[in-house]
């Protein structure tokens, strides 16, 4: 007698096989690029706020967050939508109907959170990009001691600065904690997880190149321009002496 054949595949391999889960384009590569720029510009002229030994990397790197926020400006002009200055000023555009939303909300479940959340992280990137303004501008007029009460106001705008950036990471990390999702990972791979189609349409991945390269030649013109590179002479010489002292004690 012969058996039926067994037409069951969820034993096959092909059937315990996890698909692949659909994603979308949502960041373009300029953007990314910019972000993380920016960021790390921020960063390490922060550190080297202090002193003279840092002075002209300092300067290079306030000078590289000034290029970058031009580029962002024209790039949110004349750039994709997605990247546009529009939407940004959008979302924030929404912020007094959202907090009127309090007032005649039935309950607290009412509330549309999530708007809240997004109105957040634009007013982040909204005063991250306005502070700049003053930052960039006060140091250079400090720089070229153009007085000396424009220390103070530079110093002001950069811990202010470091605020709302600690306050846009930990907003970030809630989010992800709150969605169960990173939050920060769209901004490396400019993808998100879900259906439907991708928001860019053009990566241009061509630009984010560029925009690095700029970045990298600016700070090697101002290195061949200084005498004694971007770090002062002090540094190397008392890196040298440590280094001497350390062989001296071997």
């Amino acid at each position: 007698m012969h058996t039926a054949p067994d037409f069951n595949t969820s034993t096959r391999p092909e059937a315990t096989r996890a698909l692949p889960v659909p994603t979308r384009l949502v960041i373009d590569a300029p953007m990314r690029m910019f972000h993380w720029l920016f960021a790390l510009s921020f960063v390490g002229a922060y550190i080297t706020a202090d002193g003279e030994r840092w002075r002209l990397l300092h300067v290079t790197l306030g000078y590289t967050l000034a290029g970058l926020l031009a580029f962002r400006l024209l790039y949110g002009l004349l750039g994709p939508r997605q990247a546009g200055l529009g939407q940004l000023w959008r979302k924030l555009a929404g912020a007094p109907a959202w907090l009127r939303s309090f007032t005649s909300a039935p309950g607290l479940t009412a509330i549309h959170w999530r708007q809240g959340q997004n109105l957040l992280m634009a007013l982040a990137v909204f005063a991250l990009l306005v502070m700049m303004v003053p930052l960039t501008l006060s140091g250079y007029g400090s720089y070229n001691d153009w007085g000396d009460w424009l220390e103070d106001v530079h110093e002001f705008f950069g811990e202010a600065f470091l605020v709302v950036v600690l306050g846009h990471i930990a907003l970030i990390a809630g989010l992800s904690l709150l969605r169960r999702k990173n939050q920060a990972l769209p901004m490396l791979t400019g993808r998100v997880e879900g259906p439907g189609p991708s928001l860019v349409k053009h990566n241009r991945v061509w630009l984010a190149v560029v925009l690095l390269a700029a970045v990298l030649a600016f700070g090697a013109w101002q290195w061949q321009q200084s005498p004694k590179g971007l770090v002062s002479a002090q540094v190397w010489s008392g890196l040298l002496a440590g280094q001497s002292d350390h062989e001296d004690d071997d």
